[in-house]
């Protein structure tokens, strides 16, 4: 048994007895590492040196300190969109192949102030672009379930990492579903907070109205845990929430009588595979059996969700990205005659395909004569799907439905179609759109790979979310499930 099927609390009680040291944590993770880590390939860069010195570090601290927090000498993994202080931060990009930070992201001082030690950065799609992590321009993140598949986007890695218990918990970053696909995909728990409960600050912004950070873990409660601790009010993020953050994991009280769930019927439809369909609805089931109630509900807008995402988040993207120009850090070209050619080279050599395309379509939507029909629209859609929203929650508690259509594909099966890719996104888009909290956990299987469950909560209501997702985890036994690598 490996110390990571504890869950942290059960870890941290070994610690307080000195049955384990925080240097038998963080060796059992380099282990693992070491030795999967070649077929998963969820790693980009290994800060292992460090590692090992701040685990003794707080060995020593551990002897003398008697009261330490739930984080103490954890191992996490960063996505590699989240600049770390000293520690290569490349977005999985060219461009930045060899970009070292000279600043931490407020997570990641979270994380230092709380003790937690920094395992390495994750494998992405460049610039968190993508829904399978084929778009990394260094190297193919497999899915731990079947090596033969994807394990998600754009926080591939993250879940990868988790699901093959490299880590007990990663970062990812979530823009579209960026963390909860990946989650239901590779059968772990990934949350996207509400918009502002956790600070931007330190994250390579992609699309700056939709990005958020989140917690992806094996249960719920190690997840509350992470989110408890980056959670809160940023003065270097003008986005982020002054919100006062509650005790999450006083949430999981397994007590959901009289809950009111809503079930939108778009989320059930077309494109919905018919075994992801029948595992949400033996979900359902057992969060009846609870003492929940349930009712269908239309969110009308939804079908509008992914042209709106798209045209948003692309020229978002296009403003974002015009910083990567070679002049200040990372790749430049060798061969450039003058300014405006070393400006062309560098990002046409350094950016992949799909980033390419994404900020011309962008700069496209944003451009004089089309910003009123592409832009502008889209804007005033995304308000009517956050209507939709709103009026739903003004009767019901949550909001529940699949998280992706089907299981995991297989490696290849979408890249040549990238509105088919795009599609993956579907269910998980509009909680983005709308600035809501959404979370996966597993829910079933289908031949062998992971099923996700979606839990869509209220603005700042990560709370009741936690109190559903972990009722139905302890009424059933899929986040017990393991891949066997």
């Amino acid at each position: 048994m490996s110390l990571f099927d504890y869950r942290v609390s059960e870890l941290h009680s070994l610690l307080h007895k000195k049955e384990i040291s925080v240097s038998d944590l963080v060796d059992e993770s380099f282990k693992r590492i070491h030795e999967v880590d070649e077929k998963v390939q969820a790693f980009l860069t290994l800060n292992e040196e460090q590692a090992r010195t701040k685990a003794k570090e707080l060995d020593e601290k551990l002897a003398t300190e008697k009261e330490f927090g739930l984080l103490f000498g954890m191992p996490i993994g960063i996505k590699d969109n989240i600049v770390t202080k000293g520690l290569r931060t490349t977005c999985a990009s060219k461009i930045l192949y060899n970009f070292d930070p000279i600043y931490d992201a407020t997570v990641v001082e979270r994380l230092h102030q709380a003790d937690a030690v920094t395992i390495g950065k994750l494998n992405m799609d460049e610039f968190a672009m993508g829904s399978s992590t084929e778009n990394s321009g260094f190297q193919l993140t497999r899915n731990p379930w079947d090596l033969e598949r994807v394990p998600g986007g754009s926080s591939g890695g993250s879940a990868a990492a988790v699901a093959a218990g490299e880590v007990p918990f990663a970062l990812g970053s979530d823009t579209g579903g960026s963390i909860r696909q990946p989650a239901a995909f590779c059968g772990v728990v990934g949350l996207k907070p509400t918009y502002g409960r956790v600070s931007r600050y330190g994250l390579v912004a992609f699309a700056s109205s939709l990005d958020q950070i989140g917690p992806i873990t094996r249960n719920v409660e190690d997840n509350a845990y992470l989110l408890q601790v980056i959670s809160g009010v940023d003065p270097m993020d003008s986005t982020s929430a002054n919100v006062d953050v509650p005790d999450y994991v006083s949430a999981l009280t397994g007590d959901i009588q009289g809950l009111k769930i809503a079930v939108p019927k778009e989320y059930l439809g077309e494109g919905v595979s018919e075994e992801v369909r029948q595992s949400v609805l033996d979900a359902l089931k057992v969060l009846e059996g609870l003492g929940a109630t349930w009712e269908e509900v239309s969110l009308p807008h939804s079908k509008y969700a992914l042209a709106t995402y798209y045209l948003l988040a692309s020229s978002e993207a296009s403003a974002n990205l015009a910083r990567f120009d070679g002049v200040r850090y990372g790749y430049r070209t060798d061969n450039a005659k003058n300014l405006i050619d070393m400006y062309k080279q560098t990002r046409s050599e350094g950016f992949g395909n799909e980033v390419k395309r994404r900020i011309m379509l962008g700069t496209f939507a944003l451009s004089s004569g089309h910003y009123d029909a592409y832009y502008k629209k889209a804007q005033k859609v995304r308000t009517l799907i956050k209507q939709d929203f709103e009026n739903v929650f003004e009767k019901y508690d949550v909001i529940i439905g699949p998280t992706t259509p089907t299981p995991a594909f297989k490696i290849g099966e979408k890249t040549s179609d990238p509105l088919t890719m795009y599609a993956n996104d579907i269910l998980t888009i509009p909680v983005n759109l709308a600035g809501v909290p959404g979370i996966s956990i597993p829910c079933g299987f289908v031949n062998g790979l992971p099923v996700g469950l979606q839990i869509i909560g209220k603005h700042f209501d990560e709370s009741t979310i936690y109190r559903v997702a972990h009722a139905f985890e302890q009424a059933t036994d899929y986040h017990k499930q393991k891949p066997t690598l």
